[in-house]
């Protein structure tokens, strides 16, 4: 018997395909597996959540898929800026021969009663980078960290997907300046939390709690 993991990438990639002509949609699944030999029932049972589901195993794929390709790749002496912009493009590159699939996701994530699933994607997406530049942080820079790359991450993949320079240059050049735009913001962001965080340490001798006030009381 088949083993389902390898049954549903089978499914994944030959969808990937179809999609130019037939959209995220059970048409597109059904045509995938008819050229694989498949029984469409199987494929059903394989994506109980259809097309959302295809789309949510391919985004998962392509983000180990960078991981491992990141790996191979030598890093010594690349700055964090430098290798966070090396993994999302290397995510790109690894979905060029399927732009019209991800574009066609992409409207089909917009609807809303997939922005959920939309999110979901989109944070793994971003952990999975700042995974590969070896982001070890546990405080609030995790999220914070998370959530400005989604900005660039999500700005550059449009971006990318009308671009027609050549070698994507233009895509290249658009990742650098969002880059260091939210390096400065991060960084502004980063001291205005620190300086929040010593607010309470501050007000705690400004207006000092009941307790405080009944040992001073007791102590005169």
């Amino acid at each position: 018997m088949r083993d389902l993991d390898e049954l549903r990438r089978e499914i994944m990639q030959r969808t990937l395909e179809n999609v130019p002509f037939d959209g995220w949609s059970w048409a597109s699944i059904n045509a995938a597996a008819d050229e694989l030999g498949i029984d469409r029932r199987e494929a059903e049972s394989a994506f109980p959540g259809g097309p959302a589901e295809v789309i949510e195993l391919h985004s998962m794929e392509a983000d180990y898929a960078m991981l491992a390709a990141f790996e191979e790749q030598a890093h010594e002496g690349m700055r964090v800026r430098e290798q966070v912009a090396r993994a999302i493009w290397i995510r790109l590159e690894q979905n060029e021969p399927h732009r019209e699939a991800v574009r066609r996701a992409l409207s089909f994530l917009a609807l809303p009663q997939h922005h959920t699933l939309a999110l979901r994607l989109l944070y793994r997406t971003c952990d999975a980078v700042w995974t590969a530049a070896g982001d070890g942080s546990a405080d609030y820079n995790f999220y914070t960290k998370r959530g400005l790359l989604s900005g660039v991450y999500s700005s550059t993949l449009l971006y990318w997907l009308e671009d027609s320079s050549e070698d994507y240059t233009a895509t290249k050049a658009f990742l650098d300046r969002r880059i260091d735009e939210t390096v400065q913001i991060g960084g502004r962001l980063g001291r205005a939390i620190r300086k929040l965080e010593q607010v309470p340490k501050a007000l705690r001798y400004i207006f000092p709690s009941r307790g405080g006030e009944d040992l001073r009381m007791r102590g005169n």
